[in-house]
């Protein structure tokens, strides 16, 4: 409701500015064209000026029969111009806010899932708390057990607060780019996704280029962690994960695919979306994670004027494309 009565409202003042120019130029036409069919019409009391006072009255008659026609026409040009004002500005009310509100609703999402996240690990700290404080017979051992169990939760809520601070940085950061080796930065994200990768006995075969780009070095690591991060977490054990980077003209295109579990074609159109998780009930392990990490993945390749893609066929593995200028 309140952006329909901004629309209103917003529509008002576009009107209001049209009509007041509209009538301005129709009074200042409705002057001008009187003294014109004045001055028409004047020289005819000349030629009858020794004549009867009829044509006089005929010639009154004329100027005022002229000045109604055009009072008429000025109010029916008039009314058309309020009625096309109106449409056409509601239109271009609706326009200029669109932005505005699609933005407000963005963030309202995101404030409810935000809300929704945090409040569950929250959640589940309290409840075992008030589960502890009930039983008389809490030993040492249930105590050191619950404050293991709430580290982890602690650590979720971290973990949370630390992608929220990055999606952040992504958003309001305008750094300087600067020229960066590729290669190099997608190394430094393996470095660091590496232990979860040997722990998986996940083999990587990878087909790099020596290539610079323009690019801020700490979110274009961020954005290769993310993606490999994703390609191990929802790949089997021993399985392979492939690298390939290539030129295509003024872009280079970075493929990393992996034979896992694969994304349903439902979930493919979201799987961007800040909080969006897609299904892994055909997964063996509980995959954990927020639904933030393809997000922060989009916003840093939009940062740098690229693009991210996706396809995957479910049980087969996942495919994600990068384009980057070079």
């Amino acid at each position: 409701m309140t952006f329909k009565s901004t629309y209103l409202k917003l529509t008002f003042f576009y009107v209001l500015i049209v009509m007041a120019i509209s009538v301005s130029f129709s009074i200042a036409i409705y002057q001008i064209s009187s003294r014109e069919i004045g001055r028409g019409l004047g020289p005819q009391s000349g030629i009858f000026r020794n004549m009867t006072d009829d044509f006089e009255n005929i010639r009154n008659q004329q100027i005022e029969e002229s000045s109604n026609r055009l009072k008429t026409n000025l109010f029916y040009y008039n009314l058309a111009i309020l009625i096309l004002s109106s449409i056409g500005g509601y239109f271009l009310a609706r326009r200029t806010l669109k932005p505005i509100e699609e933005a407000m609703e963005a963030q309202n999402r995101f404030t409810a899932d935000a809300s929704h996240e945090l409040r569950t690990p929250l959640a589940a700290i309290r409840a075992e708390i008030e589960v502890a404080l009930r039983d008389r017979k809490f030993s040492f051992s249930d105590s050191k057990k619950l404050l293991k169990s709430n580290l982890e939760e602690i650590e979720k809520l971290e973990n949370l607060a630390n992608a929220l601070l990055k999606i952040a940085r992504v958003q309001e950061e305008k750094k300087d780019f600067e020229i960066l080796s590729l290669d190099e930065v997608i190394i430094e994200a393996f470095e660091k996704v590496e232990k979860l990768a040997d722990k998986k006995e996940i083999e990587f075969d990878n087909k790099f280029i020596r290539v610079n780009i323009k690019g801020d070095q700490q979110s274009l690591v961020e954005l290769f962690v993310v993606l490999l991060d994703n390609a191990i977490k929802y790949s089997q054990e021993k399985s392979k994960i492939n690298i390939l980077m290539k030129k295509e003209r003024n872009d280079i295109s970075i493929k990393i695919k992996d034979h896992g579990i694969g994304i349903k074609a439902s979930d493919l159109p979201y799987i961007f979306n800040r909080f969006y998780r897609a299904d892994t009930s055909r997964s063996k392990e509980k995959i954990d994670g927020y639904g933030l990490g393809l997000s922060i993945a989009k916003q840093i390749v939009d940062f740098h004027g690229g693009k991210i893609s996706a396809k995957s066929t479910p049980g087969k593995g996942s495919e994600f494309t990068v384009l980057l200028l070079s």
